[in-house]
């Protein structure tokens, strides 16, 4: 099939080509709704990917700048990757046995995890993972309550989707024993004060509510080092250590959900490494394994080995850790590690954010501009003063400009969610800079914004 270069309509709105629109609505009369949203607007039926591009269908090339929401670390076609896994697959793929690539795999990330976390155990998905996570600090400190933060993310399951905003909205009553505290959102600071002069009000008040709402059994709090589902958050530098700090006056643990920005995400091989923490319990997925459902709780000695969760099959899974999906994560930490990609991740990510710091300075409507590595937001708001979010049908028409130019780009919403793949290249990161540009001015002419 050979690949075409992308036109940009006249048409407002991005229309797919004749194949896909066709898949795409056939599938709709089986498939649920509720499907990813840049799949939904897009209508777009993948063919292949190339590197950092995706090909549909139709012939037409995309550069992606979003990795599946940052589970694509080796982009689409890896070499290397293609062939452990299809050698992988024509032995053995299934069964909870030990293999030797994981067995491979487990030792290898011992080196690379914070100081003492040498422990994991596999899961398919990210919530499950989090509840495994929560099951092993309730098994560990015999204690039942577990804190999260707002705008956190970690799952639509029973445990933490008392923690989420929207998703739990006419599901009746959620599970007790949870509580949902204040993230350190600078940008949009709930106490409308500003850091470092407000003396990390949240975390005083973080202390204070707990003291009126917690039953005094809190078993874990749980925190993304970087928030990625709302918006690629950065923290002060500050924030996780004191976070740390008021979870050892409850006696809980502390599990960082390194979903997103771990494996070189950020441009270090985990999140917490910079904020000088190291937690009790880390929760990994999506980068882990380049796009094989794989997940894993990760922790110490002591704790790991807590009862019940260390039963014999008390922390297992019927799918986690098969012979498929440890090749998978070998395979993944193996090119990370060869290939450089931390260091990319750094390099390339501060080019880009640099980059959108000028576009900020050209544009009134980018609010924000933040992030670490290649975990970027870019926050749009219609009054910098008030700083209220664009409203989605100019993020919406911000999407289809991006994509009419040949960029798929979480851009559908205020802000703007930078997740490529770790293997992009500086001047991929250029081309897309420039697309960027091109849609920001596109729609700031049609807005007059």
């Amino acid at each position: 099939m050979k690949t075409k270069t992308n036109k940009i309509s006249d048409n407002k709105e991005f229309t797919p080509g004749p194949k896909s629109l066709k898949i795409f609505e056939e599938e709709q009369k089986y498939i649920a709704p509720g499907v990813q949203s840049i799949a939904l607007f897009s209508k777009l039926v993948m063919e292949k990917g190339e590197g950092c591009y995706f090909i549909d269908i139709d012939g037409n090339r995309y550069l992606d700048m979003y990795a599946g929401v940052g589970v694509a670390s080796l982009g689409h076609g890896h070499p290397d990757y293609a062939k452990a896994m299809s050698e992988q697959v024509s032995k053995i793929n299934t069964g909870s046995f030990c293999s030797p690539r994981r067995a491979n795999y487990c030792k290898t990330l011992a080196k690379y995890t914070p100081k003492g976390l040498t422990r994991i155990q596999f899961y398919s998905g990210g919530a499950e993972a989090v509840e495994a996570a929560i099951r092993l600090a309730k098994s560990y400190t015999k204690n039942y309550e577990v804190v999260g933060f707002w705008g956190g993310f970690h799952g639509k399951t029973g445990t933490v989707l008392g923690l989420l905003d929207d998703f739990k909205r006419e599901l009746g009553p959620i599970m007790s024993g949870i509580h949902s505290v204040p993230y350190a959102y600078c940008y949009r600071c709930p106490f409308k004060m500003d850091y470092p002069s407000c003396g990390l009000y949240c975390v005083e008040f973080i202390r204070k509510q707990l003291k009126q709402e917690s039953a005094g059994k809190i078993a874990a709090f749980l925190i993304e080092p970087i928030q990625g589902t709302n918006g690629n958050v950065v923290p002060p530098p500050d924030f996780l250590k004191a976070v740390k700090e008021v979870a050892k006056e409850n006696n809980a643990v502390l599990i960082c959900d390194e979903m997103i920005c771990g494996f070189g995400r950020t441009g270090k091989m985990f999140g917490v490494e910079h904020f000088g923490v190291t937690p009790d319990i880390m929760t990994v997925g999506k980068g882990i394994a380049n796009g094989f459902p794989v997940a894993g709780v990760i922790s110490n000695d002591e704790i790991i080995n807590s009862k019940p969760f260390a039963n014999p099959s008390g922390s297992s899974s019927s799918y986690g850790g098969n012979p498929l999906a440890g090749c998978a994560c070998d395979a993944t930490l193996e090119a990370i590690i060869k290939y450089n990609l931390v260091e990319n991740s750094n390099k390339v990510g501060e080019y880009l954010l640099n980059e959108f710091k000028k576009l900020q300075e050209k544009y009134r409507f980018i609010g924000d501009v933040r992030g670490k590595g290649l975990m970027i937001g870019v926050e749009m708001v219609s009054d910098r003063k008030t700083k209220k979010p664009l409203d989605k049908n100019i993020t919406r028409r911000l999407f289809d400009e991006c994509i009419k130019r040949g960029m798929i780009s979480m851009c559908y919403s205020a802000t703007i969610r930078v997740n490529p793949p770790l293997i992009i290249t500086e001047k991929e990161a250029e081309t897309a800079i420039r697309i960027y540009d091109e849609a920001f001015g596109a729609i700031s002419r049609e807005f007059n914004i």
